[in-house]
């Protein structure tokens, strides 16, 4: 199926189980490790149903009893582009039940008993997500996001052979685009001088060509993605276009983390905040009766 053939959302396709109620998500918050490593899942505790084009109505979960979630997969420094909750996690939810381990029992039901691999997941996803009238900047971005998961953890349908081409092609086409993405910031602070279509040319015009070299290079990488060629093309720019806001949330999630390290200690808190204090100070008699004044 075309992925441009599910252009016009339909919310009905998404239902309680037996009915055509829109679908209740039930979840209970489940918790595990000690007081200082705590990690949450959450546990369904009522199936939803989706209807798809193709495999017709699919249930999730299999068991309610045991199926758990994190909801929307996300790291933590991008639940600013993509929320765990919203529109999209009915789908989220559904892809998270149709996908299990090759050698783990489905948690998923199909009434009509079709079996679903990792691609087929991804597709039905897609479906859903637009079903759900999700943005489709957000949908497109998840999407390549789940089918770069896909090709690392591979299909049971695929060879390995298939199976390595898929992932080289797209291990060296995201490695070469964080490489570029790097020196073409170094290279707009003319530090270097190595990214051809920058060159050593007024800092507007270098800007402006990283970032036409940002939309043509990972397109052309993509192509190299085969069947995923679309998921290639969008991860590659999204990956060149994000790079420097996802180092500068790195920086800042990692800072964060340490404050609440040291935070936690309280003679080596009392310690660092000593030191930002007289650091501070310091700071403001040097600008305002040093050199700098």
């Amino acid at each position: 199926m075309s992925p441009w053939s599910a252009l016009t959302p339909e919310p009905e396709r998404f239902h309680d189980e037996g009915s055509a109620d829109p679908p209740r998500v039930v979840l209970e918050r489940v918790e595990s490790g000690d007081v200082h490593r705590r990690t949450e899942s959450f546990r369904m505790l009522h199936r939803i149903a989706y209807r798809d084009r193709e495999y017709g109505d699919l249930l999730v979960p299999a068991d309610p009893g045991t199926f758990e979630t994190d909801l929307t997969s996300v790291p933590t420094i991008f639940t600013w582009l993509v929320p765990r909750t919203g529109r999209h996690l009915p789908p989220a939810l559904l892809h998270d039940g149709l996908v299990h381990g090759r050698h783990e029992p489905p948690t998923y039901l199909s009434v009509e008993g079709h079996v679903l691999d990792r691609v087929a997941a991804d597709r039905v996803f897609r479906a859903a997500m637009r079903d759900t009238d999700t943005g489709p900047v957000r949908s497109w971005l998840v999407w390549s996001a789940v089918t770069l998961g896909t090709i690392w953890s591979g299909s049971a349908a695929w060879s390995p052979a298939r199976h390595l081409r898929y992932r080289a092609a797209a291990g060296m086409s995201l490695l070469v685009v964080a490489v570029l993405g790097v020196l073409a910031t170094l290279d707009l602070f003319d530090v270097v001088d190595v990214v051809p279509w920058m060159g050593d040319r007024p800092f507007a015009a270098e800007l402006v060509g990283g970032l036409a070299g940002a939309v043509v290079v990972p397109l052309l990488l993509g192509l190299t993605w085969g069947r995923f060629a679309i998921a290639g093309v969008v991860g590659g720019i999204a990956l060149a276009v994000l790079l420097h806001v996802t180092v500068a949330l790195a920086l800042i999630t990692l800072a964060y983390q340490g404050a609440e390290w040291v935070a936690r200690r309280r003679p080596v808190a009392a310690v660092a905040i000593a030191a930002v204090v007289v650091s501070a100070h310091v700071v403001l008699v040097i600008l305002f009766v040093g050199p700098f004044r």
